[in-house]
Formats: structure tokens, sequence, C-alpha cells
């Protein structure tokens, strides 16, 4: 059986890290898109990580056409470069929920389904509904400000507070649309902002992310190729902040802050600006129309401590981490 999804900008991420070569890891599998693009386009070996285990069990219809040539581990993209074992020639990255997760009701990510609200994308942690039926209702209005950057998030979260318990995603969902205007055609569903942010939230996306880039850079050989998939402009602003950061090409200093002495350029950025969808993929899937990619490629330089005040990482006031 194929897999049930096209993976958003496959054609183009593969013509921008071609030739496809070597070992790669696709730390976000999914339902194997990308995986099955680059052992198609030539990879000698891809390793799949992911989260979510039930993922592995939808793979099994086709994995074994590719041998030993497909590796699937269970586990975080944060701690790709300890799965992964060795020197790698290339890592990919598709931020967010997948579309097959959205899909299934019982996930609880969707707000168009009824599903117990849950948003995990392991089976481990707390759950949407465990958070939201226990955080103080100042921790709730953050959430939804900082991650999912919901201007009525005091006047949501007094919503929540009030209609506890919560346990199904619709209920959420209308709670949300109660609180915001009616939307004009064309426009987003009102619920769709807070569900990204408690998304973020319950699984911590930002931290993982962040220590997924730094996972990259180390397990990354000289000329290995990093591509990052982002579907927001939170994450893909923190994307981008760490490629430029660590290839020295964020700008430097002025003469009131003159640049301070930096390490060795990790990457290289072989382009200007992030590439998006054509219309086509757009006409196609409108998934696609929000994603952006970023490429960087690895120098010989070693790895070195980031300094994550430059990657505009959100954080919840008064907290270290972003959850």
């Amino acid at each position: 059986m194929d897999a049930p999804h096209i993976p958003v900008l496959l054609k183009p991420l593969l013509e921008a890290v071609s030739p496809v070569s070597g070992v790669w890891v696709d730390g976000t599998f999914g339902a194997g898109g990308y995986t099955r693009g680059l052992l198609d386009a030539g990879a000698a070996q891809v390793i799949g990580i992911d989260r979510d285990p039930a993922v592995f069990d939808m793979a099994q219809d086709w994995a074994g056409q590719y041998g030993d040539r497909l590796k699937l581990i269970e586990g975080e993209f944060a701690d790709l470069d300890r799965l992964a074992g060795g020197p790698l020639d290339g890592v990919v990255l598709d931020l967010g929920v997948s579309s097959m997760q959205l899909d299934q009701a019982g996930r609880g990510f969707s707000f168009l389904r009824d599903g117990p609200l849950d948003m995990r994308m392991g089976q481990e942690g707390p759950s949407a509904a465990d958070l939201l039926n226990e955080a103080e209702e100042s921790v709730i209005a953050d959430v939804l400000y900082h991650y999912g950057e919901e201007r009525a998030s005091r006047r949501i979260a007094r919503a929540i507070v009030a209609a506890r318990p919560l346990t199904r995603t619709i209920q959420l969902a209308e709670i949300v649309a109660s609180c915001l205007p009616r939307p004009k055609p064309g426009q987003s569903h009102p619920a769709t902002r807070s569900f990204q942010a408690i998304r973020i939230w319950v699984n911590d996306e930002f931290r993982q992310l962040v220590n997924g880039l730094s996972a990259a850079e180390r397990a990354l050989q000289a000329g290995g190729k990093l591509a990052v998939v982002s579907f927001h402009s939170l994450e893909d602003r923190i994307v981008k902040r760490f490629m430029q950061a660590r290839s020295n090409s964020a700008g430097g200093g002025s003469r009131y802050a003159p640049a301070t002495e930096t390490a060795p350029a990790a990457f290289t950025l072989p382009f200007r600006r992030a590439i998006g969808p054509d219309a086509d993929e757009s006409e196609a899937n409108a998934r696609a129309r929000s994603a952006l990619l970023r490429v960087a490629i690895r120098t010989d330089a070693p790895v070195a401590e980031l300094d994550e005040g430059m990657l505009a990482m959100p954080r919840l006031p008064g907290r270290k981490g972003a959850r």
C-alpha cells in the first residue's frame, strides 16, 4: 500500500539537497513520504525516527521493499545524533503535526473532528485535557498568546477555566469559537491558533526543535545537508535564526554595539531565502500554502555552544525552558 499522504515540498526539497547519497535521518518519519523520496533519489540508507510508535505499524506494508536501507527507530528527533549512532550525510525535519495525525480523530489534534482531547505525538506525559484542566488561567492565557499568537488569549483562557472539565476536541473548539468573531469566507477556523498553541505546549515542540537543530549540527559530517520544513512563523523564525547564527550570516554589530567574536561557521546557506510551494502544489494541497523549506550545509568547523537568546524562541513568562 502506498503512503497515504504526499509530503509537502518533497520535489523542491530533493532538488535543493541533490545529489542525495549516503546515510540520512528523517527525524519526523510520519507517513514515510520524505524517507521514500530520499531512498528513491539515491540515499544508501535512511534512518526514520518518530516519537509516535503508531506510524511504524502503518509503514509495514511498504517498508520491506527497501530491506536494510531503511531503519526505523522510536524516539525524538532532539536525540537524532545519539539514535543515528554515526556521521550523517543529511537530516530532514518536517515540523508540527502531520496530516495523517490530523485525520485520526482519536489523536485529538483536529478541531474539525470530535475526539478525546489528547494531542500527544507520543504516548507519554500529560494530555491536552490534563494540562487545560489543571493549569492556572494565567498560564493557559500565556500559552495561547506566546505559542499561538492569539490576541484574545485571556478571554479564551477565562472561558476554558469556566467550562472545566474539558474532555473532547469539539468542546474546546466551540469554547474558543464562542470567544471570537465569526470568521469571514476564506479565513481560518477560529480555533486554529489555540489548537496550535496547546499542541506545542503538550509536546514541548519549541524545545524539541532547538535541541533537534543542535543534534543535527553534531551528527552531520562536512558536506552534510540539513533540510527543515516549517508551517508557521514561530517555527520558521527559530529555524532561520539558528541557520543564520551557525553560518555567521545574522549580521554584525554597529558602532553602538560592535560585533563580538564568533565561532567558526558550522553551516553555509546555499539559498538566500526560504523555499515555498509553487502554484500547482498550493492549489493541490492547502497544507502546503504556509510551508517553508530552509536548507543548510555543514562545514568542517567544530560544534560550538549555541546562544539560544539569538533564536527568538517563545517562552512562557517566568520559565527558563520553552514549556
